[in-house]
C-alpha cells in the first residue's frame, strides 16, 4: 500500500463526532452559566434599594427585570485541503565505445542505472466555531414571583375603637 493512501486515510478520519459532542457540552455549560448570572442579577435587583419621593423601592418593584440569554444556533466549520504526490523515476543510460589500433581492439561499455522515489505533501486547514445568542424576557413565573416578593407589605389595619 502506498504511503499516499495511508496518509489520506488518516487525514479523512478526523474526530468529527467528538468535536460536535464537545461543542454541545460547551454550549450547555455556557447556557447554564448565563442562566445563573441572570438569577444572580435578579437577586441583586431585588436587594438594591432606591429612595424616590421619600419611599424606598427595590429595582424589581420599579419594573426592572434581569435579561436572560439563549443560544439559538451554533456552527462548527472545518476545512481541510491537502495534496500529495508520489513519483517514481527510473533511468538507464548505456554507453559503448570501441577503439582500435593495429593489432588490438579495445571495447568499453558503461551502464548507469538510477532509481528515485519522491513524496510531496502539502496541507492547509481552517476551522471556526460560531454561536448566536439572543436575549429573552425572564420566565413569566419568575417575573410574577419577583414582583410579588418586591411589593410592599400592606399596612396593618387600625385597631377597632375601644367600647
Amino acid at each position: 500500500m502506498s504511503e499516499t493512501a495511508s496518509v489520506s486515510r488518516q487525514l479523512l478520519s478526523a474526530p468529527l463526532p467528538q468535536i460536535i459532542e464537545r461543542l454541545g457540552i460547551a454550549i450547555a455549560q455556557a447556557q447554564s452559566a448565563l442562566d445563573r448570572n441572570s438569577i444572580e442579577t435578579a437577586k441583586a435587583m431585588a436587594e438594591a434599594e432606591v429612595e424616590l419621593g421619600g419611599e424606598t423601592h427595590n429595582l424589581i418593584s420599579l419594573g426592572f427585570t434581569p435579561t436572560f440569554y439563549s443560544f439559538t444556533e451554533a456552527t462548527v466549520e472545518a476545512k481541510l485541503s491537502f495534496s500529495m504526490t508520489e513519483t517514481t523515476e527510473f533511468g538507464i543510460e548505456v554507453g559503448a565505445s570501441v577503439e582500435g589500433n593495429v593489432g588490438f581492439v579495445v571495447v568499453a561499455a558503461s551502464v548507469n542505472v538510477s532509481y528515485a522515489r519522491k513524496f510531496s505533501v502539502s496541507a492547509e486547514g481552517m476551522s471556526s466555531i460560531a454561536a448566536r445568542l439572543v436575549s429573552l424576557p425572564p420566565p413569566e413565573t419568575l417575573e410574577t414571583l419577583l414582583r410579588k416578593i418586591s411589593e410592599p407589605a400592606p399596612a396593618p389595619a387600625p385597631a377597632p375603637p375601644a367600647p
